[in-house]
C-alpha cells in the first residue's frame, strides 16, 4: 500500500443535501447523526439536508454539521474500501477539519471532539457579531505580494494574512472597511481578482478573541490522548503526537493564520504518496492541484 494520507476539510465545504443519500444508505452514517443531534439538541441531519442555506452556513451550525458529515463519510470509506486505510501514516484537517483528523487518529473521542466543535463555532459566530468582519481571497498573486497589500489596506482598520492555502490563493482577515480597501488596491493595482468568503467574521485573527479563551474551556473538559498516527497542526505545518502540544495548538489555532501549502508540501516530503479528501465538497482538491498537479488524489463525498 501507499503511504497515504487523510485530509478533512473546513468551514465552507457546507451545502444543503449533503450527507442524506449517505444516511440513507449507511447505517453508521446515521447513527453518528443520531448521537450528535443528542448532543446538540436539534436534528443535525434535517439541517444538513433541508437547510435553509442560512442556517446550515450560521457558524455554530456549520461548524458541527461539516464535523459529522465528514465523520459520515470516513464511515463509507470504511465500509466500501478499508484496504485504503491500511496504508494511513498521517492526516491533517483545514481549520475545523482538524478536529475530525483528531477522532480518525484516535486522539479525540467522537463525543468530546462534537461538544468542543459545538463550543468552538459559538464562540467564533459570537466574535464575529462582537466585529462586523469578514475574509477575502486574493487570487493570482504569490503570498509575499498578498502580504504587501495587505500591509498597505491596513490604513483601513485590522487585517491579516489568515489562510496560506495555495500558490496563487491567499486570504486575508480583517474588519470591513479594510477589506474594501484591499479590493480597492487590487483592482487599482491590474485588476488582481479577490473573492469574498460566505464566512461570518476575520477567522483566524485576533478579532476571534475571546473565542481563544472559550475554546480553552471546552478542551480543558476533553480527553485528548497521543493519536495512533501523526496529526498535522494548521498552525506550525508538522505532525504532533503529545496531547498537550495538540492541546495549545488547537486554542492557537484560532488566532493564527492557517498554512496549508506548508502542510501538503510537508506531507509530500514525509513520503506521503495518496491522499483523500473525506467529507463534503472538493476543495482540498481543488488546492493540492495548485501545489502538485500530478498527486494521487481521491474523494470520498459525504
Amino acid at each position: 500500500m501507499p503511504n497515504t494520507a487523510l485530509l478533512f476539510p473546513g468551514q465552507g465545504a457546507q451545502v444543503v443535501g449533503m450527507a442524506g443519500a449517505l444516511c440513507q444508505s449507511l447505517p453508521a452514517a446515521h447513527t453518528l447523526f443520531q448521537q450528535a443531534s443528542a448532543v446538540l439538541g436539534y436534528d443535525l441531519l434535517d439541517v444538513c439536508v433541508n437547510g435553509p442555506a442560512v442556517k446550515l452556513n450560521a457558524t455554530d451550525v456549520s461548524q458541527p454539521a461539516i464535523f459529522v458529515a465528514s465523520l459520515a463519510a470516513l464511515e463509507h470509506l470504511r465500509a466500501t474500501q478499508p484496504e485504503s486505510l491500511a496504508g494511513v501514516t498521517a492526516t491533517a484537517g483545514l481549520s475545523l477539519g482538524e478536529y475530525t483528523a483528531l477522532v480518525f487518529a484516535g486522539a479525540l473521542s467522537f463525543e468530546d471532539g462534537l461538544r468542543v466543535v459545538k463550543a468552538r463555532g459559538e464562540a467564533m459566530q459570537a466574535a464575529a457579531v462582537a466585529t462586523p468582519s469578514g475574509m477575502i481571497a486574493v487570487l493570482g498573486l504569490e503570498s509575499p505580494e498578498v502580504e504587501a497589500l495587505v500591509t498597505e489596506a491596513r490604513a483601513a482598520g485590522t487585517l491579516e494574512v489568515a489562510n496560506y492555502l495555495c500558490p496563487g490563493n491567499t486570504v486575508a482577515s480583517g474588519v470591513l472597511p479594510a477589506l474594501d480597501r484591499l479590493e480597492r488596491l487590487c483592482q487599482e493595482k491590474g485588476g488582481i481578482r479577490t473573492a469574498r468568503l460566505a464566512v461570518a467574521g476575520a477567522f483566524h485573527t485576533d478579532l476571534m478573541k475571546p473565542a481563544d479563551a472559550a475554546l480553552a474551556a471546552a478542551l480543558a473538559g476533553a480527553e485528548i490522548k497521543a493519536p495512533a498516527i501523526p496529526v498535522w497542526s494548521n498552525v506550525d505545518a508538522r505532525p504532533h503526537t503529545d496531547p498537550t502540544e495538540i492541546r495549545g495548538l488547537l486554542v492557537k489555532q484560532v488566532l493564527s493564520p492557517v498554512r496549508w501549502e506548508d502542510t501538503m508540501r510537508g506531507l509530500m516530503a514525509a513520503g506521503v504518496e495518496r491522499f483523500y479528501e473525506v467529507g463534503p465538497g472538493r476543495v482540498l482538491a481543488g488546492l493540492m492541484k495548485r501545489v502538485n498537479r500530478k498527486a494521487d488524489f481521491v474523494n470520498v463525498t459525504a
